[in-house]
């Protein structure tokens, strides 16, 4: 949109005998629209964020089995135990929505996938990753030979 100079047009205005109240009125619409446009613009900062993966483990057991979870932010300056609760407390808000009352979720993966960001935003969490992704357990060594072995 072009950016016109409130004298510019008031002088226009008057010059086509626009009326001095209607010329007013005009560039009272026009202020109160650039604050509007102002207060819009103004923001509250970025939240800072921490990454969580929240992991799929059903039996309880983690060694030697495949693992899937999904990839969540939480504010920097809380908890990552907190993460499954703000997911459960974000299953409790969409399964009061309209939405959810047709189709509730009842998993945490049914959270991930399916409810609206708006909803996790309130619970301050993002869902980074809606499908589960493949999690690789490592023992966090790296091996000092100069020959690496490769695992077929």
């Amino acid at each position: 949109m072009a950016k016109v100079d409130i004298d510019l047009l008031k002088m226009v205005l008057q010059r086509n005998s626009v009326d001095v109240r209607k010329i007013a009125q005009i560039l009272e619409d026009i202020n109160q629209e650039q604050l509007a446009a102002e207060e819009d613009n103004e923001k509250d900062p970025p939240v800072k964020k921490q990454y969580v993966v929240v992991l799929s483990d059903p039996e309880g057991d983690l060694e030697g089995k495949e693992y899937t979870g999904w990839v969540v932010q939480i504010p920097e300056d809380e908890s990552p135990y907190e993460a499954n609760d703000k997911l459960i407390r974000a299953a409790y808000e969409y399964n009061v929505t309209k939405k959810g009352r047709r189709m509730p979720v009842q998993q945490i993966s049914e959270v991930c996938e399916h409810v609206a960001a708006k909803i996790l935003k309130e619970q301050k969490i993002w869902v980074r990753t809606k499908e589960p992704v493949f999690i690789l357990r490592t023992d966090n060594v790296v091996p000092m030979e100069t020959k690496l072995k490769r695992h077929e």
